[in-house]
């Protein structure tokens, strides 16, 4: 047994380990492979695989093919992706209101009071935050209509 090697506490982990480390080395020294057990010559075959050089994942110009089939696709394909996108965020944007509904009417009660209470508190610090709420919500919202008006004047 060579003590160079950590031990296994689990038999059939140190005879696996040293199965690995005889395979490795009769692949180092050239040894042939007839007296080997079948699980040192798969591990053999492992290593002689793992011992091969990677062949390049990528041509020399990947990028520039990538670019040119980008290039390729018909604006129409990029138009009707943009829907399905589209039509697939309004719809959560829906369903997401839809519970938000749901939520309110079956918990609106229980939580009017409190709201009740906080609004009617003015100078509180919720009341602000509700405020900035409110503003940065509003600030988004025209954002989006300066952009979509930008994109429409550019088309």
């Amino acid at each position: 047994m060579n003590h160079d090697l950590p031990s296994f506490d689990d038999p059939a982990r140190e005879h696996e380990w040293q199965a690995q480390e005889r395979a490795l080395q009769a692949e180092r020294l050239g040894l042939d492979a007839g007296a080997d057990d079948a699980r040192v010559r798969r591990y053999r075959l492992l290593v002689r695989t793992l011992r091969k050089p990677m062949p390049d994942a990528l041509p020399a110009d990947f990028a520039q093919r990538m670019a040119a089939q980008v290039a390729a696709v018909p604006a129409r394909q990029q138009a009707t992706e943009m829907h399905i996108e589209s039509t697939l965020a309004s719809t959560l944007a829906a369903g997401l209101l839809v519970a938000g509904g749901v939520v309110l009417a079956i918990y609106g009660n229980t939580w009017q009071p409190a709201f009740r209470d906080l609004l009617s508190a003015s100078g509180t610090p919720a009341t602000g935050w509700l405020l900035a709420l409110g503003g940065c919500l509003g600030a988004s919202w025209l954002l989006g209509l300066w952009q979509r008006h930008a994109r429409g004047r550019a088309a």
